[in-house]
């Protein structure tokens, strides 16, 4: 608990500084990188005085300081300074930083050039195949952290002599069960003027390679960068692992309860009864967000179709996929749950079922807790005297522990022109039209939180896939009668909850009738999935074991006249 009292006690502490603050010079050495570096050099300050500052820049109270300023064409041996000019996080400039004894480290995230068919050239972030993760983003260049004392008149120099080796070849953790398959898009390479490229983990199912004439169903679990397959391990859980403690769970030992429900999944998939199916993990990370929404967006590019398209096939092809709309499903939770309801919608004949757990907002009347149409400010709510600040995230006994404008200042300070790689940038990279630079329009300024109305009708018309629904369903509502089933808590830390229930009106009196699910978790947080039984902790790590039985239900409710019923079911 000190650094925790120890960070309470410096922000609030009364400060006596200078007008310029502490500056920080950060240089690169020529054998890190010979030529000019593009990017946005971050300077992470934490008051706990040991590990990696990098790794502690977060919504939470307890997140380090993060400062942020723009390079192009930096050299090797030009200092960059970081100075009270340039903006940062929570503490916004420098010269207001308490003085004291702190741990501080400096990173570069490296931009690359891309020039896009729609004829904008733009500098972003590309993914090294870890998932969008600057701190982890192979090529990075990062000091190595330093405990020093800051005053006003600080002056300290850092230099990146670290760098971020490539990730593991994904490839040495296939098995019997796990494929991996890595495709060159055509049609991502042609928008963005690159080669670009899309992968997946493929769970092959019990009795593939002894029933050779077998073609199967195939399910895609939506959700953020895979590094492996999710929940899946194939020899028992080490005996030897220190327990953890799970923050958000409340538990200790979490990493043996995960590994222990893994295995399960490896022994009820390779049972006797369980159905047997492909199951699709898919890496698309972009230059924006750790993956796609995968759908087709001005800024990202066709990921929709690229996926569905080039993808799909593909893995249907090699692992003898059934090929056809009545034997795909797709689930997901948070991101995955959006991503499998837009598919299900936008691809309505593509998929025979969605699982959407927790979706992010589905309805931007409740765009977290911004009504995007109604509001003016998207950090406030405003009377004649007095202004609130929005919430953004709280636990289930409804205790704030961020609001809407802190989300989106750590945001402003990791990344200009919505490269921060994180949660409501990318929802601009995917919702909004392209700005005159190239850049995602914003739906509203980062500093001072006023919304765009311009930019909000977009989203409306685009991406609310409420008001979509509304809109559309004469001829959505019969392509989807019976195809989703939506899940969440009534305490997500998100609030998103709120915008399922503007969806359940819609959905339980339409016409035609929709067949749809939607159910609550009493008291549940994110990212409860529909499972009554269990508490999000073990639920969250069962969804094939949920989802499959449903899919094997609706294939059978549904499936066309002569259809393969019986190669697959062994």
């Amino acid at each position: 608990m000190r650094p925790v009292l120890l960070a309470a006690a410096l922000l609030l502490a009364p400060t006596i500084v200078d007008a310029q603050g502490p500056r920080f010079t950060v240089t690169f050495p020529a054998e890190r990188s010979d030529a000019p570096i593009d990017g946005r050099v971050l300077l992470y300050i934490s008051a706990d005085t040991t590990g990696e500052p990098r790794f502690r820049a977060s919504d939470a109270v307890t997140t380090a300081q993060v400062t942020g300023t723009d390079v192009d064409g930096w050299r090797p041996g030009t200092p960059v300074m970081v100075d009270a000019a340039a903006f940062g996080y929570p503490i916004e400039s420098l010269r207001d930083l308490p003085p004291g004894r702190y741990r501080v480290q400096a990173l570069v995230n490296r931009y690359q050039t891309f020039r896009r068919a729609d004829g904008h050239v733009v500098k972003l972030p590309p993914d090294r195949w870890e998932g969008q993760q600057l701190t982890r983003k192979p090529g990075n260049l990062y000091s190595r952290p330093v405990n020093v004392t800051i005053a006003a008149n600080s002056r300290i120099a850092l230099e990146l002599t670290e760098e971020i080796p490539p990730v593991a070849d994904f490839a040495a953790q296939e098995t019997k069960y796990v494929k991996y398959v890595r495709i060159r898009s055509e049609r991502l390479s042609q928008f963005w003027g690159t080669d670009m490229y899309l992968a997946a983990w493929v769970l092959l199912p019990e009795g593939f390679d002894t029933h050779p004439d077998a073609r199967y169903p195939l399910v895609i679990n939506h959700g953020h960068f895979p590094s492996s397959v999710s929940g899946w391990r194939e020899t028992p859980p080490d005996s030897t692992l220190a327990p953890d403690f799970s923050t958000r769970f409340n538990l200790r030992g979490y990493n043996r309860i995960q590994q222990e429900l893994a295995y399960q999944l490896y022994r009820d998939w390779t049972g006797p009864g369980f159905p047997r199916m492909l199951l699709v993990e898919i890496q698309h990370a972009t230059p924006f967000y750790d993956d796609s929404y995968a759908v087709n967006s001005a800024n990202n590019g066709p990921y929709g179709d690229a996926i569905n398209h080039e993808l799909i096939p593909e893995i249907e092809r090699r692992f003898r996929g059934i090929g056809q709309g009545w034997a795909r499903f797709t689930y997901g939770g948070s991101t995955g749950g959006w991503e499998a309801m837009a598919v299900q919608m936008f691809y309505p004949d593509f998929f025979n079922g969605a699982w959407i757990a927790c979706p992010d907002p589905i309805d931007f009347r409740h765009y977290t807790t911004v009504n995007i149409y109604a509001d003016r400010n998207a950090y406030y709510t405003e009377g004649p005297f007095r202004r609130t600040r929005r919430p953004a995230q709280r636990n289930y006994l409804g205790h704030i522990t961020a609001t809407v404008e802190d989300m989106n200042r750590r945001e402003l300070a990791l990344g200009s022109n919505t490269r921060s790689g994180d949660q409501f940038d990318v929802w601009e990279s995917v919702y909004s039209p392209v700005g005159p630079d190239g850049y995602p329009a914003r739906i509203w300024d980062k500093r001072s939180g006023v919304i765009d109305t311009a930019v909000a009708r977009h989203w409306r018309d685009n991406w609310d896939l409420s008001h979509i629904l509304q809109r559309d369903w004469a001829t959505l509502g019969p392509k989807l009668r019976g195809k989703l089933r939506i899940y969440v808590g009534d305490m997500d830390n998100y609030y998103l909850n709120n915008a399922v229930y503007e969806v359940e009106k819609f959905l339980r009196s339409a016409s035609p009738p929709a067949d749809a699910v939607v159910d609550y978790g009493d008291r549940d947080e994110h990212c409860w999935n529909g499972d009554h039984t269990r508490s999000n902790a073990y639920s969250r790590l069962r969804y094939p074991q949920m989802v499959f039985p449903w899919a094997l239900e609706r294939i059978l409710l549904t499936a066309p006249p002569g259809s393969d019923l019986r190669s697959w079911r062994y």
